[in-house]
């Protein structure tokens, strides 16, 4: 589930904070990003949790109107919010089930906040349409999840302050994993029931090792990728880059420089991007021009062996 993108951002988190804050060991830093990427996944967990969260209020919600009907003699509500397949299979996930007991997973204590959110969800036309259905297939049912996802919960500004309150490592994760929690509701297949399997904490251990690489590189070979930045702002006045700048340079050299697999277009790229969320409105521009200017310096000093990028 941990992809490189979030490991890059956890990386700029840490070693902007690694200067502001002090120095400490290499260990120490290398522990926190562990640390960092494992409280991901546990929002991944939280997040699916949510949706079983959910469900079980609608259960709750239909009893007490079945109750109502009954008693008033009028029509049955439609159960099928309530009844979702696909949630079911998803509350029965045995992976899942194995998280939440690890992560100690729980709504209870935000109730009234799940409440609010199914107030929401059957004000929504997704709500409106899948209960106007005939007889919802798996798919339908798995359907109406992913749009309900994508429309309520991804970019729900009162989630995201109540996950804040919860962790501060989920500041700047939650979207990204959103877009974990939807590719995981596309998945879901009915034969596989609960033994569905859902993302793995990482892809693979490359990508393990990607991250403690990249992070002790960065660190460990600062003087040196500063060197390269002071030598190339004959073009720039290094003045006008904000610290975090030299920060998100600092660490694409060290992508550049100890990956050897990943185009130089793909770095410089990726952290073009992360300036654009973490730094100033005109830092992603001088950030793309410096690392391309010393990319093509140490290119021609043979220090960098790799194709450049085409200038357009």
């Amino acid at each position: 589930m941990i992809n490189r993108q979030l490991i890059r951002t956890k990386i700029v988190q840490l070693v902007y904070a690694y200067y502001q804050n002090g120095p400490r060991s290499i260990d120490q830093i290398v522990k926190e990003l562990h640390a960092s990427l494992h409280k991901a996944y546990e929002l991944y967990a939280l997040l699916l949790d949510l949706i079983i969260a959910i469900t079980r209020e609608e259960r709750r919600r239909l009893a007490i109107n079945q109750q109502r009907a009954l008693r008033e003699g009028i029509y049955q509500p439609v159960a099928y919010f309530a009844d979702n397949r696909f949630a079911a299979q998803l509350e029965d996930n045995q992976q899942l089930e194995k998280l939440r007991n690890e992560f100690h997973l729980d709504w209870t204590d935000d109730t009234e906040f799940v409440r609010e959110l199914c107030d929401r969800i059957e004000n929504t036309e997704v709500y409106r349409e899948y209960l106007a259905l005939e007889a919802p297939s798996y798919n339908d049912d798995r359907e109406f999840w992913r749009r309900l996802y994508k429309q309520v919960i991804q970019g729900n500004e009162d989630l995201d302050r109540l996950l804040e309150e919860k962790s501060l490592y989920w500041n700047d994760d939650k979207d990204i994993v959103d877009t974990f929690v939807i590719k995981t509701i596309k998945r879901f297949q009915p034969e596989n029931g609960t033994e569905q399997e859902l993302l793995p904490q990482f892809k693979d251990e490359e990508d393990v090792l990607f991250a403690e690489q990249l992070l002790k590189q960065s660190i460990a070979n600062a003087d040196q990728y500063q060197q390269y930045m002071n030598q190339a702002s004959r073009n720039w006045d290094i003045s006008r880059f904000a610290y975090m700048d030299l920060v998100i340079m600092q660490i694409a050299l060290a992508e550049m420089l100890t990956f050897p697999e990943i185009p130089v277009s793909v770095t410089i790229n990726e952290y073009v991007d992360l300036a654009k969320v973490y730094s100033t409105p005109k830092s992603s521009s001088y950030i793309n021009g410096m690392l391309d200017t010393i990319a093509r310096e140490l290119a021609s000093q043979g220090i960098l062996l790799k194709p450049l990028p085409t200038r357009k």
